[in-house]
């Protein structure tokens, strides 16, 4: 299946991210201020990405100590780029705690997010993994907290724990991420608007409205 199918009375926006990407809770914070402020039925979907695909899922450390290593950054250069996103995300409404964020593999985190599209849950997933991880520190690989989280979102806590159990959902995260190779994605937030207007990075809210605005008025009929 095609990861742009759209339907003719609403506008469709498919979001490659990841948990652990703070630009990713900046840039869908501002999606969804643009979709709440749009005059016509705005559809989420989201695509698994990995960042750091080859972090341990049962060693949690430091995102800061995280950075220093994978960037190859001083401790001070670290704390400048975590100065910079707090402030960025500050503007949109969005508090940063990665000073006890725990870095962690994401991929039970993406399975995750898969169960809940099944029951139409994804978006309230998404955002409280943003929430746990970037707010409150918490271990989004751990599969009780997992759990736990989408109860939170209205999730059954039992079927998500017995999912993460299994292999549920990980060919979903495999073709997420070979989708994203194949359309020459290599960062995230990525968005494509209705299967034809991309965005990269977090750009200003008003380009989000733009690419909606604009993709609404090309719908037959319109």
């Amino acid at each position: 299946m095609s990861p742009f199918e759209t339907a003719e009375d609403r506008v469709t926006v498919d979001v490659w991210s990841d948990v652990m990407c703070p630009f990713c809770l900046i840039g869908d914070t501002l999606l969804d201020q643009a979709a709440d402020a749009a005059e016509h039925p705005v559809d989420i979907r989201y695509h698994s990405f990995q960042l750091q695909p080859d972090l341990p899922a049962d060693r949690p450390q430091p995102v800061l100590d995280m950075l220093v290593a994978a960037k190859g950054i001083t401790r001070e250069q670290a704390e400048a780029m975590d100065a910079q996103i707090t402030a960025r995300g500050a503007e949109v409404g969005v508090t940063f705690r990665q000073d006890i964020a725990q870095a962690v593999n994401t991929r039970d985190a993406h399975r995750l997010s898969h169960l809940a599209a099944e029951h139409g849950l994804q978006h309230a997933v998404i955002r409280r993994l943003f929430e746990a991880y970037f707010t409150e520190g918490r271990n989004v690989a751990d599969h009780e907290v997992l759990a736990d989280l989408a109860a939170e979102a209205g999730l059954d806590r039992d079927a998500a724990l017995a999912a993460l159990a299994s292999d549920a959902h990980a060919q979903d995260v495999d073709e997420d991420v070979e989708t994203a190779r194949r359309l020459g994605i290599h960062g995230v937030p990525f968005f494509v608007v209705d299967g034809k207007y991309a965005i990269s990075g977090a750009q200003p809210l008003e380009v989000f409205q733009r690419a909606l605005a604009t993709a609404w008025a090309e719908k037959p009929g319109r």
